[in-house]
């Protein structure tokens, strides 16, 4: 498995650099792929696609020039690039009936306020890509100084007690 990649979209270039900055403790197992409008997005998706790479995780703000975040990961939970990625809303400016769009039909997994608390950023990402790689059932050893060691380590010790 090769670096876990994260799908980053946001507009506003402040906010895009302090979310990769806050997540820097993970750069040595995971690639941002910063866009900053969904047609951005569907673009680096596309890319993804053709490299045979899997998103494991979308970070989207909600409020973005066209299709919202909500409607984008509405529409990427049908590309099977990112059909299995972790999905989180980072936004300040969701309504409850956005949100819960968002939930039902995007298969959102987090919601992250803005302005952000960098630590609790990186504990939300660092559990969602935990999760995800012990749902795709790989390798967990690249992964566990950086993600959930201990989860990881117990999930991957109930799959080989299955055998």
């Amino acid at each position: 498995m090769s670096d876990l990649v994260i799908l980053w979209i946001e507009d506003e270039p402040d906010v895009r650099s302090a979310l990769v900055r806050d997540l820097e403790p993970l750069a040595q197992i995971a690639r941002i792929e910063e866009t900053d409008s969904a047609e951005d997005a569907r673009a680096a998706v596309e890319e993804l696609e053709r490299n045979r790479e899997e998103i494991a995780l979308i970070l989207a703000d909600h409020r973005l020039p066209g299709d919202s975040g909500v409607d984008l990961l509405v529409e990427l939970a049908e590309r099977p690039v990112a059909a299995r990625a972790k999905r989180a809303l980072v936004t300040g400016q969701a309504g409850h009936a956005d949100t819960i769009r968002a939930i039902n039909e995007g298969n959102l997994d987090f919601y992250v306020a803005k302005p952000w608390e960098p630590d609790h950023l990186r504990s939300a990402v660092r559990a969602l890509l935990t999760d995800w790689v012990i749902e795709q059932r790989g390798n967990p050893l690249p992964y566990l100084q950086q993600l959930d060691g201990p989860r990881l380590l117990d999930a991957f010790g109930r799959r080989t007690s299955d055998f």
